[in-house]
């Protein structure tokens, strides 16, 4: 199997390797079970709000930001920057050193069971720049990352990602795909997402 091999129920795709890096166990279990249970303990874990059609709804799925600034995802969710912790920092670090990327700050997401997800998005807005990098470390419950197409939703593609598994989109990739989590009919663990960013400022 190709490092950067999506699957989906039909097909199969070799992903760019100039917008993705995965790395399966790039956190050993041990390393990843301590950094959960850490995170699950101590993180000030919020569920925020968001516009949909006009209306303000709340987000399926609970949020928290760490970093050197305050984190503006949208006029009205704006999350001041929890400090950074010795093993977000130390995280932080070793991506920075493997990968050669620079980063300020990271979003913490918590999926605490299969209601949980996230929409079809890009991460495109100017705070990261035209072609941004965000490394994501995933921990716990494996969930499927999906793909598509921004401007042809027929071309989706499934990546599931494992506990202590690291994903790197960089490239183009926000401005010609959209991604997402999206919600299973089958039970499901609680799963954290880190997704460090640099935010640049406005």
């Amino acid at each position: 199997m190709a490092q950067l091999s999506l699957f989906d129920a039909k097909e199969f795709y070799e992903f760019p390797k100039d917008l993705l890096d995965y790395r399966e166990n790039f956190l050993t279990r041990e390393e990843a079970d301590l950094l959960k249970n850490k995170l699950l303990d101590t993180v000030p874990w919020e569920q925020c709000t968001q516009k949909m059609y006009d209306k303000m709804v709340l987000t399926p799925r609970l949020t928290a930001w760490y970093g050197d600034s305050q984190y503006n995802e949208s006029e009205e969710n704006k999350q001041p920057a929890n400090p950074w912790t010795p093993e977000l920092l130390s995280l932080k670090e070793r991506i920075e050193k493997e990968f050669g990327y620079r980063f300020n700050g990271v979003l913490l997401n918590l999926y605490r069971d299969n209601n949980d997800s996230v929409a079809w998005h890009r991460d495109k807005e100017s705070r990261y720049g035209k072609r941004p990098v965000i490394a994501s470390i995933s921990l716990g419950q494996t969930r499927n990352f999906d793909f598509r197409k921004k401007d042809h939703h027929q071309s989706k593609y499934s990546l599931p990602l494992p506990h202590g598994s690291l994903l790197i989109m960089k490239g183009d990739l926000q401005e010609h795909w959209e991604h997402r989590i999206a919600k299973s009919t089958i039970s499901m663990k609680e799963r954290i997402n880190l997704t460090f960013r640099l935010i640049n400022e406005l």
